[in-house]
């Protein structure tokens, strides 16, 4: 069994992130898929929203980014890499995620945190739309 740990915020100031407090606490921008930004990546048949990214003037982060990406049945996009974490998080479908070493079969439910420069491409294996969120700190151009 997991051990549950209590949430703690950050009690060092020297340790936390180096953004200033505004004067006047930020309104939260609340969007919907529908309000993202199409994006399609080189070779690839699905298709990501980008929901909150820099380029969304709907929700206009600076240090992360969530895009919604719908894989087709069949649909492959190939393994490759780059500087920023993500983390995928698998909302519907099934597939099958590639990594330099190694293949994984990924399903609902499952989350895939991929540190910087960690190989990776997936693969939809099922009959029905593989929809995955992506997480992204710092968000991807």
């Amino acid at each position: 069994m997991a051990k549950i740990t209590e949430f703690k915020g950050y009690t060092d100031p020297s340790q936390m992130p180096k953004i200033p407090k505004p004067d006047t606490p930020p309104d939260p921008q609340i969007v919907t898929v529908q309000d993202g930004v199409p994006v399609v990546y080189p070779g690839c048949h699905g298709l990501g929203v980008r929901v909150v990214h820099p380029v969304n003037p709907k929700a206009p982060s600076k240090n992360a980014s969530l895009v919604m990406f719908y894989v087709p049945p069949h649909v492959v996009l190939e393994p490759g890499s780059h500087p920023t974490e993500e983390t995928y998080v698998i909302l519907e479908g099934e597939g099958e995620m590639t990594f330099a070493r190694w293949k994984r079969k990924v399903k609902k439910g499952d989350f895939v945190y991929l540190p910087s420069w960690c190989v990776h491409g997936i693969e939809n294996t099922g009959n029905e739309t593989l929809v995955v969120l992506i997480c992204t700190s710092p968000p991807n151009p």
